[in-house]
Protein backbone atom coordinates (compact mmCIF):
# COMPACT_ATOMS: atom_id res chain seq x y z
CA UNK A 1 0.00 0.00 0.00
CA UNK A 2 1.42 3.57 -0.85
CA UNK A 3 -0.98 5.62 -2.68
CA UNK A 4 -4.95 6.36 -0.92
CA UNK A 5 -7.21 7.60 -3.68
CA UNK A 6 -9.18 11.17 -3.60
CA UNK A 7 -12.84 10.07 -4.48
CA UNK A 8 -12.19 12.45 -8.10
CA UNK A 9 -9.28 9.92 -8.42
CA UNK A 10 -12.18 6.81 -7.99
CA UNK A 11 -14.27 8.66 -10.64
CA UNK A 12 -11.74 8.81 -13.03
CA UNK A 13 -10.31 5.76 -12.88
CA UNK A 14 -13.28 4.05 -13.02
CA UNK A 15 -14.58 5.90 -16.02
CA UNK A 16 -10.86 5.76 -17.48
CA UNK A 17 -10.59 9.41 -17.66
CA UNK A 18 -6.87 10.77 -18.42
CA UNK A 19 -3.39 8.85 -20.42
CA UNK A 20 -1.44 10.33 -17.23
CA UNK A 21 -3.80 8.51 -14.86
CA UNK A 22 -3.27 5.74 -16.84
CA UNK A 23 0.28 5.76 -16.94
CA UNK A 24 0.43 6.06 -13.42
CA UNK A 25 -2.09 2.80 -12.86
CA UNK A 26 -0.07 0.24 -15.49
CA UNK A 27 3.05 1.49 -13.14
CA UNK A 28 1.19 0.34 -9.98
CA UNK A 29 2.05 -2.84 -8.30
CA UNK A 30 -1.33 -4.95 -7.50
CA UNK A 31 -1.89 -3.72 -3.63
CA UNK A 32 -0.45 -0.52 -4.30
CA UNK A 33 -3.16 1.58 -4.28
CA UNK A 34 -6.02 1.90 -1.43
CA UNK A 35 -9.11 4.05 -0.87
CA UNK A 36 -10.41 5.17 2.15
CA UNK A 37 -14.21 4.48 3.26
CA UNK A 38 -14.87 8.06 3.22
CA UNK A 39 -13.99 8.98 -0.09
CA UNK A 40 -15.77 5.35 -1.46
CA UNK A 41 -18.90 6.92 0.58
CA UNK A 42 -18.71 10.48 -1.22
CA UNK A 43 -18.08 8.33 -5.07
CA UNK A 44 -21.22 5.90 -3.52
CA UNK A 45 -23.69 8.36 -2.77
CA UNK A 46 -23.43 10.07 -6.00
CA UNK A 47 -23.05 6.01 -7.56
CA UNK A 48 -26.61 5.64 -5.97
CA UNK A 49 -28.41 8.86 -6.85
CA UNK A 50 -27.78 8.44 -10.76
CA UNK A 51 -24.21 10.09 -10.79
CA UNK A 52 -20.82 8.62 -12.70
CA UNK A 53 -19.91 6.68 -12.04
CA UNK A 54 -22.75 3.77 -12.52
CA UNK A 55 -22.58 1.86 -8.99
CA UNK A 56 -22.03 -1.66 -10.70
CA UNK A 57 -18.65 0.17 -12.59
CA UNK A 58 -18.02 1.45 -8.90
CA UNK A 59 -18.39 -2.12 -7.14
CA UNK A 60 -15.95 -3.53 -9.97
CA UNK A 61 -13.52 -0.82 -9.11
CA UNK A 62 -13.25 -1.75 -5.48
CA UNK A 63 -12.91 -5.44 -6.29
CA UNK A 64 -9.57 -4.41 -7.36
CA UNK A 65 -8.95 -1.70 -4.82
CA UNK A 66 -9.04 -2.11 -0.79
CA UNK A 67 -11.00 0.42 0.83
CA UNK A 68 -9.34 1.31 4.47
CA UNK A 69 -12.02 1.05 7.48
CA UNK A 70 -11.28 4.97 8.98
CA UNK A 71 -10.74 3.67 12.62
CA UNK A 72 -8.77 4.70 15.50
CA UNK A 73 -5.79 6.01 14.37
CA UNK A 74 -7.28 8.14 11.44
CA UNK A 75 -9.43 9.74 14.37
CA UNK A 76 -6.78 10.79 15.99
CA UNK A 77 -5.12 11.99 13.02
CA UNK A 78 -8.25 14.16 12.05
CA UNK A 79 -8.03 15.73 15.77
CA UNK A 80 -4.83 17.32 15.22
CA UNK A 81 -5.46 19.17 11.84
CA UNK A 82 -6.42 22.74 11.10
CA UNK A 83 -10.11 22.52 11.40
CA UNK A 84 -12.38 23.27 7.78
CA UNK A 85 -15.74 22.99 8.15
CA UNK A 86 -18.24 20.65 6.17
CA UNK A 87 -14.49 19.02 4.32
CA UNK A 88 -14.16 15.48 3.59
CA UNK A 89 -10.57 15.92 2.19
CA UNK A 90 -9.66 16.34 5.59
CA UNK A 91 -10.76 13.21 6.78
CA UNK A 92 -9.04 11.82 4.11
CA UNK A 93 -6.20 13.41 4.52
CA UNK A 94 -6.17 11.90 8.43
CA UNK A 95 -6.29 8.46 6.81
CA UNK A 96 -3.54 9.13 4.46
CA UNK A 97 -1.51 10.02 7.57
CA UNK A 98 -2.25 7.27 9.54
CA UNK A 99 -1.04 5.10 7.07
CA UNK A 100 1.90 6.99 6.03
CA UNK A 101 0.05 7.13 2.49
CA UNK A 102 0.31 9.32 -0.56
CA UNK A 103 -3.00 11.04 -1.39
CA UNK A 104 -3.50 11.24 -5.10
CA UNK A 105 -6.26 13.45 -6.16
CA UNK A 106 -7.02 16.43 -9.15
CA UNK A 107 -7.56 19.35 -6.31
CA UNK A 108 -4.04 19.83 -4.64
CA UNK A 109 -5.08 22.85 -2.90
CA UNK A 110 -8.04 20.67 -0.79
CA UNK A 111 -5.38 18.94 0.68
CA UNK A 112 -2.88 22.06 1.25
CA UNK A 113 -1.98 23.11 4.47
CA UNK A 114 -1.42 19.91 6.42
CA UNK A 115 2.08 19.07 7.75
CA UNK A 116 3.35 15.98 6.82
CA UNK A 117 0.46 15.05 4.25
CA UNK A 118 2.14 13.81 0.95
CA UNK A 119 -0.15 14.10 -1.63
CA UNK A 120 -0.03 14.02 -6.00
CA UNK A 121 -2.08 14.36 -8.69
CA UNK A 122 -2.05 12.23 -11.19
CA UNK A 123 -3.98 13.79 -13.70
CA UNK A 124 -0.90 15.69 -15.55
Amino acid sequence: MKYLFDSNMIIRAVLGIGDPLRAHLAACDEGDIVTSSIAYAEVAYGSVRGKAPAFDKLQAFIEEVEILPFDHKAARAYATLPFRRASYDRLIAAHALSEGLTVITDNLADFSGIIGLKVENWTQ
